[in-house]
């Protein structure tokens, strides 16, 4: 019984962080979003990617998340919150969760280029519970639309 509450708040929370990516998306980035929930079920933290607004390459939306959870808290330590991210967190994220001190991440796509299990020696060293595939095909559906519309766009610029 309490996996099936887990898993229907687990994609209850992954649906606010594609509201985020959604967000991105709209404003040509990289459609990835991410929350940070409380020990008690409550969003502390939102963010989606910024990297082409902000022109670096730490604005990933779970940076963004941390940062405003952080704030939120009055913070750094975000003890016993678990981050939803609609992909597969990078190394650099990774880091910065373990520094954070987040306990549980649940993304929904795998990232074949960049995700932390391509890193096995990052994964050895941190001790954050991992739950994959949430909302795993409509966090890949709109990645694809986004970068089938770029190649697109492209096209339409080199004719």
């Amino acid at each position: 019984m309490v996996k099936t509450v887990w898993k229907e708040n687990d994609e209850s929370f992954m649906d606010k962080a594609l509201e985020a990516a959604r967000v991105a998306y709209q404003q040509g980035e990289v459609p990835i979003g991410a929350v940070v929930v409380s020990a008690e079920g409550k969003i502390i933290g939102s963010g989606f990617n910024k990297v082409e607004s902000q022109k670096t390459q730490t604005a990933h939306a779970e940076i963004e998340a941390l940062k405003e959870a952080a704030k939120f808290q009055k913070d750094w330590r975000l003890n016993k919150c678990t981050l939803y991210v609609t992909l597969e967190p990078c190394s650099m994220c990774i880091a910065a969760l373990k520094l954070s001190r987040i306990k549980r991440v649940v993304f929904g796509s795998d990232s074949p280029l960049f995700g932390y299990r391509k890193e096995h020696s990052l994964c050895d060293l941190v001790d954050i519970s991992f739950t994959s595939g949430v909302k795993e095909t409509e966090s890949s559906t709109l990645l694809n639309h986004f970068f089938e519309q770029k190649r697109t766009d492209q096209k339409i610029k080199s004719s």
